[in-house]
């Protein structure tokens, strides 16, 4: 199936998009009053910052609020009469005068009834903690300790009234889910552990994102085949490759315009075969320009004597893996088995993936390697 997914560089206060030209939206915002955002917030308003230099916590949250408030009424323009607005959030804790914790789904609730949306029941989204302490504070000594915050919020909006659609719509049913995907999505509590959250050097330390998973069941949940996702806070674009497994077009704004660029500033592209496959579908499908230096290491491997498939290679160079079972057949076989809903599908078929993406730089630096070599005689010998 083919889809259209582009990325703007923008701020989202200021979305350009037609007035009802989004059928979903699925995103997770900066955190007010989590400490990482401080920045990223006194930047968009300076008395942020001076509420948080003069430990006023309360004014700093509801300045940092009314931030995101724009946001929010954009999307009220951009989504259709019906559309869903699934929105990840947790609450913060965090000293300033005093120890305190500030109810980020409250207030985004609140701020959402107030531009008309109908609220939904939400999901908890369970994440537990590494440490065995399931406290904070005095140790074993009351009253002053207080539990651990392992938990974020994925609050539901309507847009008006229902969608609606003709009797026996035909791309409708085709989005259907399972019994089983229905019963484990809609409960009200998800548990699952995040995604890492580290950044190249360059950017911004951490990125916010949450693990695929997430936005990919929201999409499922809340749209059809061939309609629009929105994510106003793209960030490292999770949201994009959901609604690209997901059948789904999307559109994505992100402010850091270093953050936008490390998808596009690559300097040489390296793939395996990806003349004939990776690079057309790309194209044809993002909206992209793979104009640049292409490295496909399959005809590289053919000039050294290495032929058969990527993995073929990859154990004839003593490259390993961590998970040497699972083939190229295999991955089809988990992305239909995650459609059935089985537990763990998806997160072995994205680490398949990856470990397919990080073996290429190996076996780009064996065969030209090998290659120079064979090729280039040093004249000294």
């Amino acid at each position: 199936m083919e889809t259209d997914h582009a990325v703007v560089t923008g701020d989202a206060r200021e979305l350009s998009l037609p007035a009802d030209s989004v059928d979903l939206v699925v995103t997770s915002p900066p955190y007010p009053m989590i400490e990482m955002w401080d920045d990223i917030f006194a930047a968009l308003d300076p008395a942020i910052g001076d509420a948080l230099d003069a430990d006023d916590g309360q004014r700093a949250f509801e300045a940092m609020h009314d931030v995101l408030d724009v946001v929010w009424e954009q999307l009220q323009r951009v989504l259709v009469e019906g559309g869903i607005a699934a929105i990840n959030v947790g609450d913060a804790t965090r000293t300033l005068d005093r120890f305190r914790q500030y109810p980020n789904a409250g207030e985004i609730t609140r701020r959402m009834v107030d531009y008309g949306f109908d609220p939904l029941p939400d999901i908890v989204w369970r994440k537990p903690a590494n440490s065995g302490a399931k406290f904070m504070g005095s140790g074993m000594v009351p009253p002053n300790a207080y539990p651990t915050l392992e938990h974020e919020s994925i609050l539901l909006f309507r847009n008006g009234p229902r969608r609606s659609f003709p009797p026996g719509d035909e791309t409708r049913y085709e989005s259907a889910y399972f019994w089983e995907e229905r019963n484990q999505w809609f409960s009200d509590l998800w548990e699952m552990t995040g995604t890492p959250q580290g950044l190249d050097a360059g950017l911004r330390e951490r990125s916010g994102a949450f693990p695929v998973e997430v936005p990919l069941r929201l999409i499922r949940m809340f749209s059809i085949y061939g309609d629009t996702v929105l994510d106003p806070f793209w960030g490292t674009g999770t949201t994009t490759l959901a609604a690209m497994l997901a059948g789904r077009d999307s559109v994505g704004y992100e402010r850091d315009p270093d953050l936008r660029a490390a998808f596009d500033g690559a300097d040489l592209l390296v793939t395996f075969n990806g003349k004939r496959f990776d690079v057309p579908f790309l194209e044809a499908n993002f909206d992209v320009d793979l104009d640049l230096p292409h490295l496909d290491l399959m005809y590289t491997c053919k000039q050294i004597g290495l032929s058969g498939g990527l993995k073929q290679i990859e154990q004839d160079i003593g490259i390993e893996r961590d998970r040497p079972d699972i083939s190229g057949r295999d991955a089809v076989r988990l992305w239909k088995e995650h459609e059935r809903g089985q537990d763990g599908s998806l997160e072995t078929l994205i680490s398949y993936n990856r470990e397919d993406a990080v073996n290429l730089r190996t076996l780009a630096d064996t065969v030209t390697t090998q290659l120079h070599d064979e090729r280039f005689v040093d004249p000294t010998q």
